[in-house]
């Protein structure tokens, strides 16, 4: 083991203790940055929930992780709890998640209906969201009847025949 010379030992503990502080001034500014991204995402500016969650985790990593790949992730992870919550509702529940699945659609149906509505004259992108809000109406009917046809048919198999 060498001994130091109280210059070197000097010299050694300026230059940790500069990069503390350089490590220090990082943390702080990456702190900083995920304040005001954690800002964005309580008020609700700037654009969606997972937008301000993505842009916090890349400034929280330093980079390190992207926000399509985060927001790609929370799609995956819905995908995945969407499946296994379906897979194991029991039969007797069906009819009453139908129902809900109806009122979600009618919600749905409302942003669409509000979309399709949209003054053209407003912005660049209306006619896309008129477009959309209609391929939006047409689907969420579909959903929507379909659900009422499926809720009569299986309230029917529990009526007395005869």
């Amino acid at each position: 083991m060498a001994t130091l010379s109280p210059e070197e030992a000097l010299e050694r503990a300026r230059a940790a203790a500069e990069a503390a502080r350089e490590a220090a001034d990082a943390a702080a500014e990456a702190a900083r940055t995920a304040a005001g991204y954690a800002d964005q995402i309580t008020a609700g500016h700037d654009g969606a929930f997972a937008d301000g969650l993505g842009a916090a985790a890349h400034a929280l990593s330093g980079g390190a992780i992207d926000p399509f790949v985060f927001r790609l992730s929370i799609f995956v992870l819905a995908i995945f709890v969407g499946y296994y919550v379906v897979w194991s509702v029991t039969p007797a529940l069906h009819t009453p998640l139908m129902s809900v699945t109806n009122a979600i659609s009618s919600v749905i149906i409302v942003g669409a209906l509000l979309s399709v509505g949209v003054d053209l004259a407003s912005s660049d992108g209306a006619i896309m969201a008129r477009g959309f809000g209609f391929v939006g109406v047409v689907l969420a009917a579909v959903n929507i009847f379909g659900g009422f046809l499926v809720t009569s048919r299986m309230l029917a198999m529990y009526k007395k025949k005869g």
